[in-house]
């Protein structure tokens, strides 16, 4: 069946729902039993919830579990390339014929009755690895958490909150607590819970709904701690102390993900092997990814070309922070963003490192900021920046010897991905 077909299936599935976001359980479990719930026949859980870090936190916990010898299915949101990608199972990503079946499968379960798209893919996940021969599941929130479609698993084997700061607050809520209230509704009674180093009103919620549910908590900073030191990772538990290299994948915030996932194969009794490979081996796109090869490397030529998905204030930290451990090199930023994001929130930190900014408007991206409002934006925290039709276009307008960090969304990351094959 070529990708058309399961293009046209998602299509139809986006049309199920008139809103894209609507935090509810009842329609999950509604398809779930009519699917013969397969939530229930999942390999045991490890359910990650947070606003920044989930995607790298659960590729270093899927390359710990998966070097030590355990079969591992996975699931993330959104997609960057192509939809395939949300759905892992231990062989490798989910293949055409068999997601094609399976959303056809909960298409004909739903019956056409209102369901959001990522409900009705969630629940095509959860068949999916229902059906597969796994060790470990790894189910990664969407939004939230509390009412988040992956949020149906009675008993997960461990919870992960990754660290919580402001994003979605139409959603959410407008303050730290209420996001964090949202983010600890994936904590469950009796379910050990790993939590990230967290800003104090975070951890105060966190804490207070874990003793509510009598979920046992191993917190960063106090159960378990990950720093830098001379070059190399130090991570240390009641178990002892692990000496490490630095993540595979840049920056300090890397650090503290490899922690809150070393936490969690500790947790799971992995090997050290097992751990030293969750540092060294865990790859994850779009997450200050160097692009070495394809078609926009071409024609980028001496430029030194990076990618990140990050979109929040806390993003424009670590992403300018990461830049700074880079060998020096003049700095110009591409960057896109959708309308619901603080631009000035993601891009202030930014600012004392770039030389300019280009803005370019998502494409195919309906909720696209367009190019000369992140201009703008850009400018009102002390960023010269111009705007361009195009990715390529801009690159071609910067100088040779440029480090160019393309960035401002999961949403352009992956239109660049595509682009460059």
């Amino acid at each position: 069946m070529s990708a058309s077909g399961t293009d046209l299936v998602l299509q139809r599935l986006m049309s199920l729902h008139p809103k894209i976001i609507d935090l509810t359980l009842d329609r999950m479990w509604r398809l779930l039993d009519a699917l013969g719930n397969p939530q229930r026949d999942l390999a045991p859980v490890i359910h990650i919830a947070g606003t920044n870090g989930k995607g790298s936190t659960q590729a270093m916990i899927r390359s710990g579990l998966q070097a030590d010898g355990h079969r591992v299915c996975a699931y993330t949101s959104p997609h960057l390339a192509r939809f395939h990608e949300r759905i892992r199972l231990p062989d490798g990503l989910i293949s055409e014929q068999a997601l094609m079946d399976t959303l056809e499968e909960c298409e004909r379960a739903n019956g056409g009755v209102p369901i959001t798209y990522f409900e009705i893919t969630t629940c095509a996940a959860l068949l999916a690895f229902a059906r597969a021969d796994a060790d470990y599941t790894i189910l990664e929130v969407g939004l939230g958490g509390r009412l988040d479609a992956t949020n149906v698993v009675d008993a997960p084997r461990l919870t992960v909150i990754t660290p919580v700061s402001i994003d979605h607050q139409q959603y959410l809520g407008d303050t730290l607590p209420q996001i964090a209230g949202e983010k600890a509704g994936i904590l469950k009674p009796g379910v050990p819970g790993i939590i990230a180093r967290q800003q104090d009103e975070a951890r105060e919620v966190i804490e207070a709904r874990a003793q509510a549910l009598g979920a046992s908590l191993s917190l960063a900073g106090q159960d378990w701690d990950a720093y830098e030191d001379q070059g190399r990772m130090a991570y240390f538990d009641e178990d002892g102390l692990l000496d490490l290299p630095l993540p595979s994948l840049i920056g300090a915030h890397q650090v503290q993900n490899a922690g809150a996932a070393l936490a969690s194969l500790r947790a799971l009794g992995v090997s050290e092997a097992g751990c030293h490979a969750a540092v060294t081996q865990a790859q994850w796109p779009a997450r200050m990814q160097r692009l070495r090869s394809g078609p926009l490397v071409a024609m980028a030529g001496e430029r030194d070309l990076w990618l990140d998905g990050g979109h929040n204030s806390a993003a424009g930290l670590a992403v300018a922070e990461a830049i700074g451990r880079l060998p020096e090199r003049p700095l110009h930023l591409i960057c896109g963003m959708l309308n619901t994001k603080d631009v000035g929130g993601f891009l202030r930190p930014l600012a004392t490192k770039a030389q300019h900014l280009h803005a370019v408007s998502i494409p195919g991206e309906a909720a696209t900021l367009r190019a000369e409002q992140t201009a703008e934006a850009a400018q009102a925290v002390g960023l010269t920046a111009t705007t361009a039709a195009t990715v390529a276009d801009a690159l071609q307008v910067i100088p040779a010897n440029a480090r160019v960090l393309i960035c401002g969304s999961l949403y352009l990351a992956g239109a660049v991905l595509r682009e460059n094959g």
